[in-house]
């Protein structure tokens, strides 16, 4: 089975290639974040300005996909991104993406990512 898009881009961004990256990409990409309207944005040039911003940020960030299910189309899949940022602060967010593709690359993505709270910060200790 060949790789999905997702799988590309993971290892991409595991790389850190900007140009493998976008390649996954529609030019007409929508990307929403539901709960963060203001974050929502179309088109892949922003998704390379993301990414080029997110590695100088993150230089060691990476990310893995924890589990997915694929429906025609449409993938869910739980991911996780981790990282140091340079001045040695620890950077983790997880969450669900939801993908739509066509012919192998992503059209629209929805994102329901969040910062993960460490249990000395959690609301309940």
């Amino acid at each position: 089975m060949a790789d999905s898009v997702i799988d590309r881009l993971a290892d991409a961004i595991n790389k850190h290639d900007i140009e493998a990256l976008t390649a996954c990409f529609a030019s007409s990409y929508a990307n929403d974040w539901p709960a963060h309207p203001a974050r929502s944005f179309t088109g892949a040039d922003q998704v390379r300005r993301n990414w080029e911003a997110i590695f100088r940020a993150h230089p060691t960030v990476k990310a893995k996909i924890i589990r997915r299910v694929p429906s025609g189309d449409e993938s869910w899949a739980e991911w996780e991104f981790t990282s140091e940022t340079h001045d040695g602060a620890q950077f983790w967010q997880r969450g669900v993406i939801v993908v739509e593709e066509n012919e192998d690359r992503i059209v629209k993505a929805s994102f329901y990512m969040e910062p993960v709270e460490s249990a000395q910060e959690s609301p309940g200790s």
